[in-house]
């Protein structure tokens, strides 16, 4: 809204308030109206708010997507967590029978 009356001012800045009732699109010129519709045709540039608030949603996009892959390797970190602690079972074990093994035979 503080667009459109930035518009407005300019456009009385530049008109005669005379030309305003009689005029038309081509007896008055307002050259800057082209301007203002072509960069303003994207919301996020209109508006602030609008801009402010597409930013915040592809922002929480990116968090959503951030916290998705921090829980998959999470879940990653606790397979190896368990494929180690197996592992390390099984290595206590071969030790224990690999001693229990070597007990019965001396070296030369």
């Amino acid at each position: 809204y503080f667009l459109a009356w930035q518009v407005l001012d300019e456009f009385a800045r530049q008109v005669s308030k005379m030309d305003w009732p009689s005029g038309s699109p081509a007896t008055i010129s307002y050259s800057a109206l082209d301007g203002y519709l072509s960069k303003y045709q994207n919301p996020r540039d209109a508006d602030p708010m609008t801009r402010v608030q597409a930013e915040l949603d592809e922002t929480k996009i990116i968090l959503h997507n951030t916290m998705e892959s921090l829980l998959e390797r999470g879940e990653k970190l606790d397979d190896l967590v368990s494929k180690s602690e197996v592992l390390g079972a099984q290595s206590k074990a071969f030790y224990k029978t690999a001693r229990k093994q070597n007990s019965c035979c001396e070296i030369m």
